[in-house]
């Protein structure tokens, strides 16, 4: 089996990321069974200004310090279960030391193959004005929504305020459920989670669109390539979707046995009305 490092940016989603992918190895493989799975965290704390002022560059070099602590510790690859991170993740720069899998990859591609067409897009404000999902979604023929700017500044500050510090509240639901009624009503047919912290507070039960779970499908996505399930991914950093040195197109997600990209499902998982479960 491979060794999975998780580069941690947010510390609440990578906590459930890794429990995700225990989790999902004790499904696959046996009780208390999982792949070899290390973690590396550099805090939020030393970036957040950072995030501020617009300074990726300076991001991307804190990044890739963890990244190559995992490869230290032996890890074969990685996930960064922080959407946004990939933001600074993206950038032109040195390869990273380990391939990575992309997860607004793995997102996308769940989205295609369950059929949507139009995918709200929620979390932190740095990633719904900015291009990642909405490039995403479009290379698969999928349309991206945020929401209006006033219901972005609620899901924003909800994420800073309550889910980063692990706060889980009643009135952050009722305004997620709220605003993702709101994307229901201009045609969305599901809502990508696309803050890793969001599942924490939105669940199927609660949201009024289908949703998909990014922490959870990036952790059986990892599972799938720790496994064997699919191949080691190629993307090592840099421009989303640039070509290899082959001049194949070099994504953050990995070609499974089918022929389509992997998802982090199995055959049997991919149906139902919440794409996370």
């Amino acid at each position: 089996m491979r060794h999975l490092g998780i580069l941690a940016h947010s510390t609440e989603g990578a906590a459930l990321c890794f429990l995700s992918f225990c989790q999902e190895g004790f499904a696959a493989l046996g009780p208390h069974e999982h792949p070899d799975v290390t973690m590396d965290c550099i805090a939020l704390a030393r970036s957040m200004p950072a995030w501020d002022s617009g300074d990726h560059a300076s991001i991307r070099d804190t990044l890739s310090v963890s990244v190559a602590r995992l490869a230290k510790a032996g890890a074969d690859f990685f996930v960064c279960p922080d959407n946004t991170a990939h933001m600074a993740l993206e950038l032109p720069g040195e390869d990273l030391a380990l391939p990575g899998l992309h997860i607004a990859d793995v997102v996308a591609d769940r989205a295609a193959r369950d059929g949507r067409t139009r995918v709200g897009v929620l979390g932190t404000r740095y990633l719904m004005d900015g291009p990642l999902y909405p490039v995403a979604f479009e290379r698969r023929g999928i349309a991206a929504e945020v929401p209006d700017a006033a219901d972005r500044e609620i899901v924003n500050e909800v994420i800073f305020e309550e889910l980063l510090g692990g706060v889980v509240s009643e009135r952050g639901r009722r305004e997620y459920a709220r605003v993702i009624g709101r994307l229901a009503e201009r045609g969305c047919d599901a809502v990508a989670l696309v803050c890793t912290e969001i599942p924490l507070l939105v669940t199927p039960d609660v949201s009024p669109l289908p949703t998909l779970d990014s922490t959870r499908l990036l952790a059986r996505a990892a599972l799938d390539v720790a496994i064997g399930r699919a191949p080691l991914p190629g993307w090592r950093g840099g421009p989303y979707g640039q070509a290899d040195s082959n001049g194949q197109a070099d994504r953050g997600g990995q070609v499974g046995s089918g022929g389509q990209a992997g998802t982090g499902g199995q055959a049997g998982q991919e149906a139902g009305p919440d794409s996370s479960s």
